[in-house]
């Protein structure tokens, strides 16, 4: 469905020196900072897939994304989405995807709700009949009914989100981008959104690939992940396998009065983190306990008190961009040096 081959975006950033000066030498000399947002990434996404795009700020997903819908060319490499190059054959592919970003809207801010969704329906060319089904599906899923005839303007953000959701959707698309979709939203409006992709996409097989900060999404939708840094492909593989490789650490957290210096680390533990009140170690729970770990640093120090933290999918990325993958290796994936 889509296939990625050594992806490659650098961004040529004008350099201009202040004041007029500097304006006069930019236009007949100009001068150019090439700044790499992704480098050589390559994957395959097969039809019917929920995959997460996962990555801190500024790693590269965004700008994968906007490869993949042609917005951008690629510097270097080629993508092909359902046999097409995305970029030199945009009508044509923007009837197949429909594209989510969670920060800009594809709705018109004055019009009623309903009077967008017929308009994006009229440009996608969706029949009356079909069109009307549709509407009452989202809204019963979305919960749109009371919302069909507010400006989009007076929206809350979670409503503006469900409404962008129905406008991604009408048209029916093979491939649905969605980046960052639950950003800002409370727990509720969440769950729903979660809920309908779930649905989607066993309904209609409909490929979704989800950029998110969100690792509750990552976890309710995905059981594949691709994991980005620094525009670098370093981890595609299934969650189940990052889950249980990880699964097994926990982080322990000392508040103490006492002087950190010569402190001895029990076995089995790593210090993750230091300072003059405050310690925080990671153990293998299949080696030693919380307790013993406890026991080796209250020998040692006056604890204040201490806090136990189990592992989850936040946990386990701040691992594995500490190098975690590298530490333990992957089977059944593949790990980018």
């Amino acid at each position: 469905m889509i296939q990625a081959d050594h992806l490659t975006k650098v961004y040529k950033i004008p350099q201009k020196d202040p004041g007029l000066t500097g304006s006069v030498k930019a236009l007949f000399r100009p001068r150019y900072q090439l700044k790499p947002a992704v480098t050589d990434v390559s994957f395959t996404i097969e039809p019917g897939e929920i995959v997460g795009y996962i990555g801190v700020n500024g790693a590269g997903k965004s700008t994968t994304i906007k490869m993949l819908t042609g917005i951008l060319l690629p510097t270097d490499g080629s993508v092909r989405v359902m046999g097409r190059d995305p970029h030199r054959e945009r009508v044509a592919n923007a009837r197949d995807i429909g594209v989510v970003f969670g920060q800009r809207s594809q709705l018109w801010w004055d019009l009623a709700l309903i009077e967008s969704l017929t308009m994006v329906g009229r440009i996608y060319e969706v029949p009356d009949a079909r069109f009307k089904q549709l509407m009452d599906e989202f809204a019963k899923t979305l919960d749109l009914k009371e919302l069909l005839k507010m400006p989009i303007r007076n929206m809350s953000l979670g409503q503006k989100m469900r409404a962008e959701l129905a406008a991604t959707l009408i048209h029916e698309p093979t491939i649905v981008y969605l980046d960052e979709p639950t950003i800002g939203l409370d727990l509720l409006v969440k769950e729903r959104i979660r809920d309908f992709i779930k649905q989607i996409n066993q309904q209609t097989g409909t490929t979704v690939v989800l950029t998110t900060h969100d690792l509750g999404d990552i976890e309710e939708l995905c059981k594949r992940v691709l994991i980005i840094d620094n525009g670098r492909l370093i981890y595609d593989g299934p969650l189940s396998m990052i889950k249980e490789r990880f699964g097994k650490y926990r982080e322990i957290t000392f508040e103490t009065a006492a002087d950190m210096n010569g402190l001895v680390l029990p076995e089995g533990a790593v210090l993750l983190e230091k300072d003059e009140r405050r310690l925080v170690l990671r153990f293998d729970r299949t080696m030693t306990s919380a307790s013993r770990v406890s026991a080796a640093i209250m020998s040692q120090l006056e604890v204040l008190d201490l806090s136990l933290k189990e592992p989850d999918l936040s946990l386990i990325v701040k691992q594995i961009y500490r190098g975690g993958l590298n530490e333990n290796g992957a089977d059944h994936a593949t790990v980018f040096e």
